[in-house]
């Protein structure tokens, strides 16, 4: 992405995120005294704040790093660090920190504007476009949370955002197995530092589902017993299955003999078809467990994405792996430390992308990762043969 498509996109993003700012005000939600403290959630003004300030703080103020001191400048927003520093303002606190509606917007666009301005007179080059990239893939990943807030809160979605389901691809596919590369490759445009580095990778053959397991195929695990029978539980999810007391994923809900959904609050027809969303790691594992199946590495999703094969369909909902999230041999971390590292050998590594997800953040080699309990989150999963 060269300067010029870089302006749009940045522009686009911050487009998307006060829209999405503007729904959870809608609701209401503007106001963190209306907004319930979940771990899972952060002020969407917050959120939006900080959205802006991680733009200002890698762009205008040419920081090297993401700790106090390697940054140069003051923020554009009188105490700016001291609000939106992820890093240093505690969860729990983002609650209390009497931030203004008007206030945070007005930072927004003169954020914006100054980084489309220096922007214009960037060299054309991957270490000078470095930052915006940066920036970018920021506020993307920023904006499918807000989108996560709306469906965890309840709260309308913008029109544009609510997309319909559609039917999860049917079938096997069967790969004789070979080399391929994993990671990113360094040379040009922007790498996650977690895909570092790239390096030739062999996987044996095995035969993976063409696309996610639908509604239908796991109603079918609900209707067995599945949640009442502990051996197709881990221990891990044992554990979490007592705490919730879930007889099904956490938007379902049984009307008579059928089941509907909630989506962004309202209640919506269960389509057969579509994928199951909204499943966490437990959830997967107990229904490959029961199906006689397993959940495929992170090395085979990215070797079936990267195949060519036409019939192997991603994109609609982060798919959960089996493995951990871990770093690849050689890692260093890059500017912003507190993206990988902090959360190696804690999260679990899911592919893919969701409908939730910016285009131009979509890739085979990106690695998504949250807790195996995480179920607010667009994710499904897709199954392999034993």
């Amino acid at each position: 992405m060269d300067a010029g498509a870089l302006a749009a996109a940045l522009a686009a993003a911050r487009r998307r995120t006060l829209s999405l700012f503007d729904a959870l005000a809608a609701a209401g939600y503007d106001d963190p005294a209306r907004l319930p403290r979940l771990s899972i959630v952060n002020p969407p003004l917050w959120e939006l704040g900080h959205a802006a300030w991680f733009a200002e703080w890698f762009v205008l103020r040419e920081a090297t790093g993401s700790s106090p001191g390697e940054a140069g400048g003051a923020s554009l927003l009188a105490q700016g660090d001291a609000l939106f520093d992820s890093g240093r303002v505690a969860h729990a606190a983002r609650w209390t920190l009497g931030l203004q509606p008007e206030v945070i917007k007005s930072y927004c666009g003169a954020v914006l504007k100054a980084i489309l301005a220096r922007l214009s007179h960037a060299p054309d080059d991957d270490a000078a476009l470095y930052p915006y990239r940066l920036a970018l893939a920021h506020e993307d990943m920023h904006g499918e949370a807000l989108l996560y807030t709306l469906q965890t809160l309840g709260a309308a979605a913008p029109v544009e955002e609510d997309v319909a389901d559609w039917p999860a691809a049917a079938g096997e596919i069967a790969f004789a197995g070979g080399a391929f590369q994993r990671g990113g490759d360094q040379s040009r445009g922007f790498v996650f530092d977690n895909e570092k580095t790239a390096a030739l990778l062999t996987v044996a053959p095995l035969t993976i589902d063409a696309g996610l397991v639908s509604n239908a195929a796991y109603l079918r695990f609900v209707q067995d017993g599945g949640y009442d029978d502990p051996g197709h539980w881990s221990g891990a999810g044992r554990h979490w299955l007592a705490q919730q007391g879930r007889q099904a994923p956490r938007y379902w809900r049984r009307a008579g003999d059928d089941w509907t959904g909630i989506r962004f609050g309202r209640q919506v027809a269960l389509d057969p078809a579509a994928p199951v969303r909204h499943v966490t790691l437990h959830e997967a594992e107990a229904w490959c467990r029961w199906a006689g199946r397993r959940l495929p590495r992170e090395e085979e999703w990215e070797f079936a994405a990267h195949s060519g094969h036409p019939g192997f369909a991603w994109g609609q909902l982060w798919e959960w792996t089996a493995s951990p999230f871990l770093p690849y041999p050689g890692f260093t971390p890059d500017r912003y430390r507190e993206y990988s590292a902090p959360w190696f050998g804690s999260r679990q590594t899911l592919r893919g992308a969701s409908f939730a997800t910016a285009p131009r953040l979509r890739s085979p080699r990106y690695r998504n990762f949250f807790t195996p309990e995480r179920d607010d989150i667009y994710a499904g999963f897709r199954s392999c043969a034993l």
